[in-house]
């Protein structure tokens, strides 16, 4: 049986409940939830990386990226996003900066979901990823 493995990059804290920011077994690695958090630092609260809908949305790429590499994946093992916006009026101009990123990042996209959900205060976006390794 394949072992399960919980993923932790430097960049990010330990969680605030009992989960993992990621987990892999066999060929599967599943990201949970990440915000637009800046990267952990000693003595540091979690900070957004800004007010901002693109400030956060790529730093929450960047977070994501983060745990699909300390589980020997990229991008072009991603099988599915999922998009979690706290208002709809974002969602073009969130459209706008994910084309902005992937463009000629991956061959094929992944599948993506966008929903509309409720956030702590001040954070806008929230991503999770599953990925499927060659």
């Amino acid at each position: 049986m394949t072992e399960k493995t919980a993923l932790t990059p430097k960049t990010h804290t330990a969680p605030p409940a009992k989960f993992s920011h990621g987990v892999r077994k066999g060929n599967i690695l599943q990201v949970a939830g990440q915000v637009g958090f800046l990267p952990a630092e000693e003595g540091r609260p979690p900070t957004p990386a800004g007010p901002t809908l693109r400030e956060q949305t790529l730093q929450t790429l960047a977070n994501v990226r983060a745990i699909l590499e300390e589980g020997g994946a990229s991008w072009e093992d991603v099988m599915m996003l999922r998009v979690y916006l706290t208002d709809v009026d974002h969602f073009a101009e969130m459209n706008a900066i994910y084309n902005e990123y992937f463009e000629g990042l991956v061959e094929v996209p992944a599948a993506r979901t966008t929903v509309y959900v409720g956030l702590p205060a001040g954070l806008l976006i929230e991503i999770d990823a599953l990925a499927v390794l060659g």
